[in-house]
């Protein structure tokens, strides 16, 4: 086992505190043992999001980037050191804790997906990306835990999908009007009677209204599916996990009660006392 990458690490601790998440990243309601490699995974992801996203590079430099990451991780495995930050502190944390390496792959291939593919015909397409773009971050976090049961990693896939489908409704406009990307399923903005000049000029009527509340109602089913996963859990982990699906709760009832279909709720002082208070009690 190599030496603690201090340097490398804190790098990851950075960058992870640089972004705002509605959800808390490697805080304070962790487990202190588990910040550190929480926060080396969240860079991990950030740094791949940001390679797809950001920038003025082409579509073929944003997908030989991605590939270079790809390469990293593949020679990590082979004992090979990582040549950045990010990858030196995972080769620390990747054996220590057994990661499957399989999960970032996940990771890097849903961002390359990014990169090409702007919209998804129907919802089984979509839940194919959440599949490899938010269900391995809630797998790699059982892994930490040494929670990785199959009822476990059933669960949280429920809960990482239902977030990720949540970020998706706060983004619509965003998504569209910067990147070009619609994560509704085509086949039900027909179906509705939602067309994209109208996601364009974010126009809120009674269809926008009952496209949206398709949608909220799947995230809410998910999300309630997987809630069992908070109460499994124990000790600050399984708070954290809590917190976790009450906040994607409050943020799906912000956007129901919105009149603005296009709105991106934030939660308050007062939704975090409330989700404390919840969490504490076990949901």
């Amino acid at each position: 086992m190599s030496d603690y990458p201090a340097v490398a690490v804190a790098h990851c601790r950075a960058l992870a505190r640089q972004h705002y998440e509605n959800f808390p990243v490697a805080s304070w309601l962790l487990p202190l043992r588990l910040r550190d490699p929480v926060a080396v995974i969240y860079a991990f992801a950030r740094q791949a999001d940001d390679l797809a996203d950001e920038g003025d590079l082409s579509a073929e430099q944003r997908l030989a980037a991605l590939d270079r990451m790809r390469q990293q991780l593949l020679g990590l495995e082979q004992g090979l050191p990582g040549e950045e930050p990010v990858f030196q502190a995972l080769a620390y944390f990747i054996p220590r804790y057994s990661l499957p390496v399989d999960l970032f792959l996940d990771l890097l291939s849903a961002f390359s997906q990014d990169v090409s593919k702007t919209r998804y015909a129907h919802i089984g397409e979509l839940m194919d990306y959440c599949r490899r773009s938010a269900n391995p971050v809630g797998r790699l976090l059982l892994h930490l835990q040494g929670q990785a049961t199959p009822q476990n990693l059933a669960l949280s896939d429920g809960v990482c999908s239902a977030l990720q489908l949540t970020n998706f409704l706060q983004d619509i406009h965003q998504d569209l009007t910067e990147n070009d990307r619609i994560y509704i399923p085509q086949d039900e903005l027909v179906k509705f009677q939602v067309s994209e000049q109208q996601l364009h000029e974010r126009f809120s009527n009674t269809a926008m209204r009952r496209l949206m509340n398709h949608q909220i109602h799947r995230a809410e089913r998910m999300l309630r599916a997987g809630a069992p996963l908070g109460k499994a859990l124990t000790g600050r982990f399984g708070f954290e996990i809590r917190m976790t699906i009450l906040g994607g709760s409050r943020i799906l009832s912000a956007l129901k009660r919105s009149e603005d279909c296009f709105s991106r709720p934030r939660l308050s002082r007062g939704d975090w006392l409330w989700m404390a208070w919840h969490a504490l009690r076990k949901g």
